[in-house]
């Protein structure tokens, strides 16, 4: 079965260091396509270059510039490659613009090994038929995100305010998660995860796109299938920025991914 996640992050070989991909118009959010998608673009054309080391274990990557749907290629230089890992640069390109350039370490998860161990403690959601649906989003939260018709998320009922004017105020937002074509969730697809939800400044009361700066994603498992539960945090807001702390946990209760990115302030 073809599913449209993996369609819209599909590359093809241009050259031996390029890939060409279509970004997708359904992926916007704001002003740009989301930076999590365009990661797990960049994402598949690593995947594609280190056949034998398939799954991203870190990726660090800064935006440089909004990204528009449509045309764009990938540009891969290795840095290493033996042994357990790998390691390449990649940027993202649209014609002479450069959206993305991006640092990242790839391997076998299923050969490092599937041993998570961890002191973070799983987020508690009451279950998803007990939350709130994004299709419940106001029509000008949709409005600025229609990558949110890809998704079916399921917010605590405690996370929720700012959708009717009252937000909770303290930095946190968690999410059941799921892609609406039932694609089951895999290393690729969790580097988009990591930037789904909405800004979590959106508890703050402060509405409205956030435009990431820079992104570091950790893979630490592949994850089982089934529903992903995501929590998003953040501690400060200053000089017009906030960081934004992701977790993603799997359906067997295990920490599969972890993120940190820099943001501007909603405008």
């Amino acid at each position: 079965m073809a599913y449209e996640f993996d369609e819209q992050i599909a590359v093809s070989r241009q050259d031996e260091r390029t890939w060409g991909a279509e970004l997708g118009a359904g992926w916007q959010v704001g002003g740009g396509v989301n930076g999590g998608y365009l990661l797990a673009v960049i994402g598949n054309a690593l995947r594609h270059t280190f056949p034998d080391k398939p799954d991203p274990i870190a990726v660090s990557a800064y935006y440089l510039s909004a990204a528009a749907p449509g045309a764009a290629t990938i540009d891969v230089g290795v840095r290493r490659e033996g042994g357990s890992v790998a390691t390449a640069a990649a940027d993202l390109r649209q014609g002479e613009d450069a959206r993305i350039t991006a640092l990242a370490t790839y391997g076998d998860l299923d050969r490092l090994g599937d041993d998570v161990r961890t002191t973070a403690a799983e987020p508690h959601l009451p279950p998803p038929d007990e939350c709130v649906p994004n299709s419940m989003a106001p029509p000008e939260v949709r409005a600025i995100a229609p990558l949110m018709d890809r998704f079916d998320m399921r917010f605590h009922p405690d996370h929720i305010g700012w959708a009717v004017g009252q937000p909770a105020g303290n930095g946190v937002l968690s999410a059941w998660f799921r892609l609406v074509d039932g694609r089951e969730p895999d290393p690729i697809s969790l580097l988009m995860v990591v930037d789904a939800l909405p800004p979590v400044t959106f508890d703050l009361g402060m509405m409205g796109w956030a435009p990431t700066l820079e992104l570091t994603a950790h893979v630490r498992a592949r994850p089982a299938p089934g529903w992903l539960k995501v929590r998003h945090a953040t501690r400060n807001v200053a000089g017009g920025m906030f960081e934004e702390d992701c977790e993603v946990w799997d359906s067997s209760g295990r920490l599969v991914a972890q993120s940190r990115q820099l943001a501007r302030q909603p405008r």
